[in-house]
């Protein structure tokens, strides 16, 4: 089949927007809390609104997608995330915040079952490899660029700036709610997507045997294995941890050491996932010479080491070590799913569709973080993460993959060198 460049780079495109508007959560929830007077407990239930819907849609996703194909998919998933946006942009508020987050939480569900196989026929199974590397860059580029976007527009919006941009935005939000002013972003960049994948033919995608959703006795046989729950459980904490840090890291800072959210508190968290994206390419150097279980086990013990060090240091070591959290986390998502997908023998397509529904774990963590600093406070609740750190070490202990990672011996680099 042709290879289409101009389709692989609006996947690309696609990776950036998913990780644009989910990760901005963190960044924002301190504004959220004071400008809508909201206990932490409450604050608990927005990411819980946006990662609860991949719980709801990941695997009515898979089956959509067979049914009404790529293009169709895309657009509605875009579609729900432009309502959202527009919604909450329109009437700010905490319930219609909740729907508004559930929207878009269910459109970024659709796109990520679309896009991976969409991928790989645009171009070429040859490529895919590199070009899911370049994609998780974007991915990570996205989410180092949101909190920078975020702190622009709180410190510009109603500064009374000459820009033409930021006078529209001051006639848009209300002074008091100038963080509002992203979701009005969010729906130009969606309603934008949307006409663009309009425009645009796509190729036709045959899904692999491993690519395909069943949901009968394929999806009754894999629940009945023991392995697939723990590794369910093991996308659940990862993800689980990563929104719970990625979440409660600028209020933590507000309360404890008296950052300013706007501007500090948003620089550490777009280091927290840039630091997430380098890592992901250390991580695959890492893997070519180490067995991924060795390498799950060191960062994250390194994990561990870093949150302890960020809850209890100074101001000057939590700005470093916070950051340093998305580094060790780095490598757990792709080696725990390609232990979990090396672990079964066959229904891969289905398999996957669980561990993708294991990204609620995003919505639970955070809920249970807000809930437990209402009962004792935030330094306290964020102890928990040690526990779902804690079971991902664990998968490094007891996975048994049919197939472990190709490494290469230090010495083979040098093999017939000099002969």
């Amino acid at each position: 089949m042709k290879r289409n460049p101009f389709i692989v780079f609006l996947i690309f495109v696609i990776f950036f927007v998913i990780s644009f508007l989910s990760n901005i959560l963190g960044p924002i929830i301190p504004d959220i809390v004071d400008s809508f007077d909201l206990s932490l407990g409450l604050a608990g239930f927005m990411p819980f609104a946006f990662f609860v819907s991949y719980g709801v849609m990941s695997i009515p996703s898979g089956l959509l997608v067979e049914k009404y194909r790529e293009k169709k998919v895309l657009l509605w998933a875009f579609m729900l995330a432009f309502v959202g946006a527009l919604l909450f942009a329109l009437l700010p508020g905490f319930g219609v915040a909740l729907l508004s987050l559930f929207l878009i939480g269910i459109g970024m569900a659709m796109l990520q079952v679309v896009i991976n196989p969409l991928l790989r026929v645009a171009g070429g199974e040859e490529n895919f490899a590199f070009n899911s590397v370049m994609a998780q860059l974007f991915f990570g580029a996205a989410s180092f660029l949101s909190p920078l976007l975020y702190s622009y527009l709180v410190l510009h919006v109603h500064s009374g700036s000459d820009s033409s941009l930021i006078q529209l935005f001051d006639s848009l939000v209300p002074e008091n709610l100038k963080w509002v002013s992203l979701y009005w972003v969010f729906a130009l960049i969606a309603l934008a997507m949307v006409i663009i994948i309009q425009l645009v033919r796509f190729p036709t995608v045959e899904l692999k045997a491993d690519e395909k959703m069943e949901t009968g006795l394929a999806f009754r046989e894999l629940l009945a294995d023991r392995k697939v729950l723990l590794f369910f459980l093991g996308i659940f904490t990862y993800v689980g941890t990563e929104q719970g840090i990625a979440n409660w890291t600028s209020k933590f800072l507000q309360t404890y050491h008296g950052v300013d959210p706007a501007t500090t508190g948003a620089s550490v968290l777009s280091n927290f996932w840039g630091l997430l994206t380098i890592g992901c390419l250390l991580g695959l150097v890492l893997l070519k010479f180490f067995d991924s279980r060795r390498v799950l086990l060191i960062f994250t013990a390194g994990a561990v080491v870093a949150l302890l060090a960020a809850l209890f240091g100074t101001l000057e070591i939590a700005l470093i070590a916070f950051p340093l959290t998305g580094f060790f986390a780095s490598v757990m998502w792709s080696i725990v799913v390609s232990l979990a997908l090396n672990s079964v023998p066959h229904h891969h397509g289905t398999f996957s569709g669980i561990l993708c529904s294991g990204i609620a774990g995003g919505a639970v963590v955070p809920l249970v973080v807000g809930g437990l600093a209402e009962w004792l406070d935030l330094r306290t609740a964020m102890l928990f993460m040690l526990l779902t750190l804690g079971y991902i070490f664990s998968i490094g202990i007891w996975a048994r993959p049919l197939v472990t990672n190709a490494t290469i011996r230090v010495g083979e680099l040098f093999k017939g060198k000099g002969t």
